[in-house]
């Protein structure tokens, strides 16, 4: 939490505080916004307790996915039978053209 500093020394000082800091085993975590999606794999999540209040610290690398096309890939499952993993590529090879990505998995 504290760069520099001896974790030790930071986890007491955190308890005087008042400050409870809870791991987290967590595989993956997805933030949604209006935008896209936010996604962490294999992330190092913590609760933080504080004065009543609960924070959830994040680290790990981010990868941002589309939502937008969500209908389009509900579209092709529903028009092909196929899976989720499978109209996510084909709409991808097809550069988003919904038409395009059908037709190649329905050939």
């Amino acid at each position: 939490m504290f760069q520099g500093m001896n974790p030790k020394l930071v986890k007491q000082a955190m308890k005087k505080m008042g400050v409870k800091e809870t791991p987290i085993d967590a595989s993956e975590v997805i933030i949604k916004t209006p935008e896209h999606d936010i996604l962490i794999r294999n992330p190092q999540v913590s609760k933080v307790d504080m004065m009543g209040q609960q924070t959830f610290q994040i680290t790990g690398e981010p990868e941002i996915l589309e939502t937008s096309n969500k209908e389009d890939i509900q579209t092709i499952i529903d028009q092909t039978n196929c899976t989720q993993e499978q109209a996510t590529q084909a709409l991808k090879k097809a550069d988003g053209d919904l038409a395009k990505a059908i037709m190649d998995l329905q050939s």
